[in-house]
């Protein structure tokens, strides 16, 4: 029950963030309970693992959590499982997640092993559709919490969606990519989702010079 209360109460926190609010009043406490997440990447996952404040925990197959290196300088951040994450519960592992391998290995030339992999929501929306305000406010705690966790230097914005819930603003991909954003404890930097690529493969010189900067960005940081 604490659980549920908690994950409720930090959904209301980042709906009102999302607004606009940076202070509101105290919540009303509640013996027992309280609106921290837990501060290891296998309590949270755990407690991923038992969600259901949306309709999408309903359908899922396996909720997605997220992998990679947990103290990762480098985080990705993409919108929603498809059909193969939702079978094996990992992040990227379709077509969409072997050009994101290609682009972190090629591209970066590090290892998948060394980033972190996420998504906004971590229960795949039926037909891939995107998912709604509801379920990614929902979600968005967990993701933040990851954010906190991992305290990448570098964060990947891959499409429009992970964009708009991870800075509130609604421009189109193609206006910001590229752009380097300070979010305070690490920079922002958007590009085209993988699947965005496999449809427009002429994009493709567009994201390698976002690769090139992010890279740079990462050496900055070293």
């Amino acid at each position: 029950m604490n659980r549920l209360y908690n994950a409720l109460q930090l959904k209301r926190l980042y709906q009102l963030k999302h607004l606009g609010f940076r202070y509101v009043p105290m919540i009303q406490k509640r013996t027992g309970a309280s609106t921290v997440l837990p501060d290891d990447l296998q309590s949270l996952r755990n407690m991923v693992s038992d969600c259901m404040l949306c309709g999408l925990g309903k359908s899922r197959t396996k909720p997605v959590f997220g992998e990679g290196d947990p103290h990762a300088s480098l985080m990705f951040v993409g919108e929603g499982p498809g059909a193969q994450e939702d079978t094996t519960g990992r992040p990227f592992v379709g077509r969409a997640g072997e050009l994101l391998t290609k682009m972190i290995e090629n591209g970066l030339e590090i290892p998948r092993s060394s980033v972190y992999i996420a998504n906004i929501v971590k229960c795949r929306p039926p037909n891939n559709r995107v998912p709604t305000p509801e379920e990614a406010y929902t979600c968005l705690p967990y993701l933040m919490k990851q954010i906190e966790i991992v305290a990448p230097k570098v964060i990947v914005a891959l499409g429009a969606t992970a964009y708009h819930y991870l800075t509130g603003d609604k421009s189109g991909i193609s206006k910001v990519r590229g752009e380097v954003i300070d979010r305070g404890s690490y920079v922002l930097v958007p590009t085209y989702h993988p699947s965005y690529l496999l449809r427009n493969p002429s994009a493709k010189k567009e994201v390698y010079q976002d690769l090139l900067k992010i890279k740079r960005l990462l050496c900055e940081n070293c």
